[in-house]
């Protein structure tokens, strides 16, 4: 049964990940406010950030149950229990590795593995992925990534990320992609809130104005 973040998951809209690569603990909680009330709803703090789990601990804290709050760059299970112990429900790696997804799925996380093939998106789906994460999506482009979905079940939820910005998503979601990641396009260190929030909602507005079309 699906519990927590997997129940999250699957009842959001917009389905947009923040990145927030080399945030520290003491921005974290201000900028995940300006971004969940633009409308973003799930944060990826990476673990090769400043202090991860601590920012990640003050995020899933600070924000409503509705977010979803995690770690991405999660590359073997003992990092995905320990950031699962912050209270976390949403564990993204650049990889498939199927003993982390088992230790996601297990605890009623969301997890999603990073693939770039039909045999990775495959064996992800599996081991028990909730989604996956295109990646390098810039390099698959939205006619590659279409192209593998055409493949795999028709419930499959699948996340662009790598290269992705608020510009790309009409050509995306018209290949049938509902999902994305932002990184560097929507936060980068030293950025104020002012600047964040006008990028938050820059990507809202598009992803609404993608989905009318």
């Amino acid at each position: 049964m699906m519990t927590n973040g997997q129940q999250i998951w699957q009842q959001q809209e917009p389905k947009l990940v923040a990145i927030l690569r080399g945030i520290t603990p003491s921005d974290i909680l201000p900028v995940c406010t300006v971004l969940y009330e633009a409308g973003f709803r799930a944060i990826e703090v990476p673990l090769n950030s400043p202090e991860p789990l601590a920012s990640i601990t003050l995020a899933r804290e600070g924000l409503p149950a509705d977010a979803l709050v995690g770690a991405g760059t999660v590359l073997t299970p003992v990092q995905a229990q320990a950031v699962l112990k912050t209270g976390a429900n949403l564990i993204v790696s650049p990889n498939m590795n199927a003993d982390v997804i088992d230790v996601a799925v297990a605890s009623g996380a969301v997890s999603l593995p990073g693939v770039m093939t039909p045999s990775e998106s495959l064996a992800a789906l599996d081991a028990g992925a909730s989604g996956l994460k295109m990646f390098p999506a810039s390099v698959l482009g939205s006619a590659g990534i279409a192209a593998i979905k055409a493949v795999l079940p028709a419930d499959t939820q699948i996340c662009a990320v790598g290269g992705v910005s608020h510009n790309d998503f009409a050509d995306y979601m018209a290949a049938g992609i509902q999902g994305f990641g932002l990184g560097s396009s929507l936060y980068r260190p030293g950025d104020t809130l002012q600047m964040v929030q006008a990028k938050a909602a820059a990507a809202i507005a598009a992803y609404d104005s993608a989905c009318q079309r």
